[in-house]
């Protein structure tokens, strides 16, 4: 899939979609800042399209082939809106202007000093000649970061605080990926930007891999029975594999399956689970704004369970942090 999104990048003519933009915008008076605004439109579009695209594959998988069914469905209304706010606003404003001025001045600064700026391709001149591999790769590089720091929020109190905002989700469907604290995110871009800047992913590229790994995690939250197989699951995070993550029993430090995208690092690290038949889903320890409260509500319960865990771990620095 991640080379099929690198074929995409090479195969849709980007300069030619932003000339058009910038164009329109000119027509309407917008000229003088034309490349900013056709930039953030290019890319909250290509935000809004993988949530459709993700809503498209996930909605019948979920009617046709439930893993679960409820009397009473949960409002899904702080995870539409937090989907259309990340995608509109924090995915142009971060994944490519933010990293796309961090990676800019950091070339700049090591070239000064004669420092040639990291990359893969400069690593592996294989790579060269074929950019899918380099897309694939970089792929791979930044799900290996993301399963340390998903596993590393569950093993800190304070962070696991806001974190279970995620797991407090007792009616898991594939809008569940989008329940996030807004301050997890904020650490969860710095962290893959960091890593980005480092193996020298490029900055039209960055946004490309950060919604692959959201396409990715909207099947892996899907409320459905679909087997990916033996050998899938084994490829790449299944419903099954990721649900056993968000079992009652699994929240806090007491969890498995951590990958985003690919299960090779929990099988590599000793802690993937894939026999688990996992119905039930949640943490016994959320309030209840964590799991359907408005959107200010959740934030805001996510922030006084991060100050409560963080104070229980001071105290008892062995203490799980499930409840």
């Amino acid at each position: 899939m991640c080379v099929l999104h690198a074929s995409l990048l090479n195969a849709v003519n980007v300069d030619g979609i932003l000339g058009s933009i910038q164009s329109f915008l000119a027509g309407i008076g917008l000229h003088r800042y034309g490349q900013e605004i056709s930039l953030w439109l290019f890319f909250a579009a290509c935000g809004v399209a993988q949530l459709l695209i993700s809503f498209l594959v996930c909605t019948p998988l979920e009617r046709f082939r439930p893993l679960t069914s409820w009397p009473k469905r949960n409002p899904i209304a702080a995870d539409v809106t937090y989907a259309l706010f990340v995608r509109l606003v924090l995915f142009p404003l971060i994944a490519y202007f933010e990293y796309a001025w961090l990676l800019q001045n950091l070339d700049g600064l090591l070239r000064t000093y004669s420092i040639t700026p990291p990359s893969l391709s400069g690593l592996i001149p294989l790579f060269v000649s074929w950019p899918p591999t380099v897309f694939f790769a970089n792929f791979i590089f930044l799900d290996l970061a993301d399963y340390w720091r998903h596993r590393l929020s569950h093993r800190y109190g304070w962070w696991y605080g806001i974190h279970s905002l995620h797991h407090a989700e007792n009616q898991m469907t594939f809008w569940s990926d989008e329940r996030s604290h807004l301050l997890e995110d904020a650490i969860t871009y710095v962290w893959l930007i960091a890593v980005g800047l480092l193996i020298g992913v490029p900055s039209m590229q960055f946004p490309f891999l950060i919604l692959c790994f959201r396409l990715v995690g909207s099947l892996a939250h899907s409320n459905t029975r679909v087997s990916y197989g033996w050998l899938g699951e084994r490829i790449l995070i299944s419903p099954q594999f990721h649900r056993t993550h968000h079992a009652l029993r699994a929240a806090g430090r007491r969890s498995f399956n951590y990958g985003t995208a690919l299960p090779w690092w929990d099988m590599a690290f000793g802690t993937a689970r894939f026999r688990d038949n996992t119905v039930e889903t949640g943490d016994a320890g959320a309030e209840p704004a964590l799991v359907n409260g408005s959107w200010g509500e959740q934030q805001r319960a996510g922030i006084r369970r991060m100050i409560r865990l963080a104070r229980r771990s001071r105290k008892m620095p062995a203490v799980r942090t499930a409840s």
